[in-house]
Formats: structure tokens, C-alpha cells, sequence
């Protein structure tokens, strides 16, 4: 998406939630503000008729035939989070709030209210007759539990299989058989112009079907969370509210050609434009998780400038010469593929695998369909000359091993030890866990330095490694506050850690894939 778009427009993730009366995506983006000017004039309403006499129309449509057979793999999704986690979330401004209270909670409020549960919903997809079901990761990250609800109204528990902030996918299953599932396009075909369908359950109504047309596609919208995001969609004008998350966008045959994720909103309902996972990337993430429980995603190991080549100026601070279409490496890692392969900083890459690349988004989903090992043809264009190297993509720590799912403590990427006795009596605590290297990981993005140790998590006391092991499986990836002090400091400090930004133990500085370094 452009970058005055995104500061005009109010991207938010759609998944209806019931608890407060709020809306679920919009108040978790709300740091996303309207920053245009509305008119007082309120916008026109036409109606949405079809008339089937009208000479103008250009073709007669009908959609009954793709509604017929994807709606029956659309399933209905609520998740409860339970009461302390939702808690925790709500007061990540505050990490000592539970340790000090609130010393304005009785002035202002009275006393405070206890932490109510949140409920939440969205849509997804039956992808296989067993039960697996795709679904953005938005709508089940934090859930302690999961229903489903088939088109038929019959109801089943589900479990998590696995999960990916990079690019907003998480899979689930329900236990049965024989269940209706959708049928895979191909999004690499899709046409601007071209009609689809957007199926899923908004505002906790039924199933519902909307029609509209492909507007644009490699849209990027930079909401995706993650480490390495995969900021690439299909947009289209179909009308997608909250609850659409996580639902179906297909053409009109019936096929799976994305999975309806976020709109572009100043107030967090469907305002004209929605946007969609394109298949061929869930088809890689959803494979992987179900056979990995990881995402086994490959990487150029490039920095690259993420804006458009299109600017003079912009080129000329960049030393291009000449009109030119592609992304412009900014650098490259040390250990990566692209340095293995002879790519250098300054190239421009205008194809990957055989395809045109213009921009960022589509480099990072042509990339996002590849794993460990794969050898694809990238052609580059250095001082005005065209070549073509092919490279062989690593993953994120410049290997070619397979990707393992990672603990919780792993995702924190340092190295943990539990405090000696001697240490714990000098610093007259019972025990606690000492941060004795940051590395790459969760603690690279907080104010912490080595040396920390730590004596409560979540409000549970921390003696040895293996507690804080505990809390942090507990939070089913959800926000950590960790709480303890430095030595030789007599002050109490927090830090605040999410889980849900992913465990791939990269730093974005070095993420050649999501770095965008101007």
C-alpha cells in the first residue's frame, strides 16, 4: 500500500470480538489513527440491485455456483481468552501495576473491577476431509480455547496445530471425517478485474457471501506482525467486515484463491477496501505447519530499500541511472545466501524464479514460497547490465537446516541461568534467573541488558530456570511481563514481552527479507 494510504486509512486486522462490546482487530490496532479530514456531509447510498433488464449491463454473473461450493468449507470460529491473559494485555502500559497496585484505581475509579475473559471471532477455511483448518493467526493467537462451527451447524472443540505471525496463518483440526473442504486456485493467475467472492462469518452473523472485483495485488499494508512479515495481498472491494478474518476470498469457480485478513478503515468497518493472504503463500505456510509445526521459509539474506524505484530523487540518492523496475539491495549478510551466490550491494533486483519483481511486496512473497535449499534464478541488474545467478536460499541463521518449532524460551534468544546461592543471599532473594547473554530474539527488542535477573513473571515468582519455563508456556503465546532488578540498582524494573511477534530469533536489522533500510 502506498505510504500516504497507510497514513490516511486505518489498516485493522478484521476478527469481530464480543467482549466490552469492542471490536477485536480494531482495538488492537488503535494506535492506528484517522489522520484525514472527514466531511460533514454524510456519503452517498445507492442501491445494490441487480437488474437483470438493464441493456447497459455488460454480462449476466452468476455467483450461485461458486457460493454453493465454498460456503459449506467456511466454519465459524469463537475463542475464549482467559481472564489473566486478557489482563495482562490490557495493562502492557504498566508493568508494575500488580506489583505497586494502582495508587489512582480507588481516587478516580473505586475499586478495580477483576479481569473479565475475552471472546472472540472469525472465520476460516476447511482445507483437507480430516479436519485441518487454515485461519489467520490474529484470530487464535492468544486462545485458551477454540470452538468451531461447521456451515451445518454442528459444533466441535479444536486444537492448534501451529501458527505464523510472518504471515498472519495458524492451522487447526477438528477430530472427524469426511467433512467438506475447498478446493486450491492458483493466485499467481489471478487478474486484476477479475470477480470474487468473500465468505465468512462478520459481525458473528451467518455465513455470508459478498461479491466485488481484484482492485490490486502485491498490496502491502505493513501491519503484518512478525519478524519477517510477509506484507503481500490481494485487495479487492468485497465487502469484508470484522469477523471475515481468517475466511474465504474466492474466484468464481469456487476455488481457494486467499485468505481474507485486514481492511483499510478509518473506523474499523468495511470502508471500500479489504485485504487477503494470497493461496499460493498459505498453501507453504499451512503445509509446513502441519508437517514441521514451523514454517520452513527460505532467505535471500538482503537489506533492501522498500520503496518504489519510480522517484528521480529517489534514484539519484541511490546512484541509479536511468528509469528502472526492482528492488535495490542495500546491503548483505555475511552468512546469507545472497552473498554465497555473488549478489553485492547495489544490485537491482528485477526477477526472482522467473518472475518480474517491482517492489518489496512482491519480492518477500515470491521468497515467502520457497524453504532451506531451494536454488531459484535471480536476475539483477548491475551498472546497466543485466545477469542472471542462481542461489540457493538459506534459512534465518544462514543454514540449510530444516526449521524446528521453537519453545517459548527459546523465542527470548539469551542465554538464562539460575541464580547461586551466594548470589541470591547477597541480593536477599530466594533464588531467581539471571540474563547472562541477549542474543538474537524477544530481549533484543526490550530495553534489557545483560545482567538482569529475573524474580517474577506474569506475578509468579521466579527461582530457577525452569519456573520461568513454566509461565512462559502458559502464556500460549501471549504478553509476558518479566520483573527484577540489576545489581548493585535498588530499583525495580519491567519488561514487557510479546510472544506473539514469532520465534524465528532474528533481528529485523539483520532480516534481509523484512529489513526495509532506507
Amino acid at each position: 500500500m502506498n505510504r500516504n494510504l497507510k497514513n490516511v486509512l486505518m489498516i485493522v486486522g478484521v476478527s469481530a470480538v464480543t467482549t466490552f462490546g469492542s471490536i477485536y482487530g480494531f482495538s488492537k490496532y488503535q494506535d492506528y489513527k484517522y489522520a484525514g479530514t472527514q466531511s460533514s456531509t454524510s456519503l452517498p447510498f445507492n442501491y445494490a440491485s441487480f437488474n437483470e433488464g438493464n441493456s447497459n449491463a455488460p454480462g449476466q454473473i452468476d455467483f450461485t455456483a461458486a457460493a454453493e461450493a465454498a460456503t459449506p468449507a467456511v466454519v465459524h470460529i469463537k475463542v475464549k481468552i482467559n481472564a489473566k491473559k486478557s489482563s495482562q494485555s490490557n495493562r502492557q502500559s504498566n508493568p508494575f501495576g500488580d506489583l505497586f497496585g494502582d495508587p489512582f484505581g480507588d481516587f478516580f475509579g473505586g475499586p478495580q473491577q477483576a479481569p473479565q475473559a475475552q471472546k472472540a471471532s472469525g472465520s476460516g477455511v476447511l482445507i483437507s476431509a480430516d479436519g485441518y483448518i487454515v485461519t489467520n493467526n490474529h484470530v487464535v493467537d492468544k486462545a485458551d480455547e477454540i470452538k468451531v462451527t461447521l456451515a451445518n451447524k454442528k459444533s466441535y472443540t479444536a486444537k492448534l496445530i501451529g501458527k505464523d505471525a510472518n504471515s498472519d496463518l495458524a492451522v487447526i483440526k477438528i477430530d472427524g471425517s469426511n467433512f467438506p473442504y475447498i478446493t486450491y486456485g492458483n493466485s499467481d493467475n489471478v487478474k486484476l478485474g477479475q470477480w470474487v467472492l468473500a465468505i465468512g462469518y462478520p459481525l458473528n452473523l451467518d455465513v455470508t457471501v459478498t461479491a466485488g472485483i481484484v482492485s490490486a495485488k502485491s498490496r502491502s499494508t505493513g501491519l503484518t506482525n512478525g519478524t519477517a512479515p510477509i506484507d503481500s495481498y490481494i485487495q479487492t472491494d468485497a465487502a469484508i467486515n470484522p469477523g471475515n478474518s481468517g475466511g474465504a476470498l474466492v474466484n468464481t469457480e469456487g476455488q481457494l484463491i486467499g485468505i481474507n485478513s485486514q481492511i483499510a478503515s478509518p473506523t474499523g468497518s468495511y470502508a471500500g477496501y479489504a485485504y487477503a493472504i494470497p493461496v499460493n503463500i498459505v498453501k507453504k505456510t499451512i503445509t509446513d505447519l502441519i508437517k514441521y509445526g514451523a514454517v520452513q521459509r527460505g532467505y535471500l539474506g538482503i537489506q533492501y530499500y522498500g520503496g518504489s524505484l519510480d522517484d528521480e530523487d529517489t534514484r539519484k540518492k541511490l546512484g541509479i541511472k536511468g528509469d528502472v523496475d526492482g528492488v535495490y539491495v542495500s546491503g548483505v549478510q555475511d552468512d546469507g545466501a545472497a552473498k554465497a551466490a555473488g549478489i553485492v550491494k547495489g544490485d537491482i533486483i528485477t526477477k526472482l524464479d522467473g518472475q518480474k519483481v517491482t517492489g518489496a511486496s512482491e519480492l518477500t512473497a515470491i521468497i515467502a514460497g520457497h524453504k532451506p535449499g531451494d536454488k531459484i534464478p535471480v536476475t539483477i541488474l548491475r551498472n546497466g547490465q543485466e545477469k542472471t545467478i542462481n542461489v540457493t536460499l538459506k534459512n534465518n541463521v544462514g543454514t540449510l537446516a530444516a526449521t524446528t518449532p521453537q519453545t517459548a524460551i527459546d523465542q527470548l534468544g539469551g542465554e538464562l541461568s539460575t541464580l547461586d546461592e551466594a548470589s541470591a543471599r547477597q541480593n536477599n532473594i530466594r533464588g531467581g534467573v539471571k540474563v547472562t547473554k541477549i542474543g538474537k530474539g524477544l530481549l533484543s527488542k526490550t530495553r534489557m541488558q545483560e545482567g538482569f535477573i529475573i524474580i517474577s513473571a506474569n506475578d509468579t515468582n521466579i527461582l530457577k530456570v525452569e519456573d520461568l519455563k513454566k509461565v512462559l508456556a502458559a502464556a500460549n503465546g501471549g504478553t509476558v511481563t518479566l520483573k527484577g532488578f540489576y545489581p548493585n540498582d535498588n530499583f525495580l524494573r519491567g519488561y514487557i514481552i510479546n510472544l506473539s511477534e514469532g520465534g524465528d530469533n532474528t533481528d529485523n536489522s539483520n532480516n534481509g527479507d523484512s529489513d526495509d533500510d532506507n
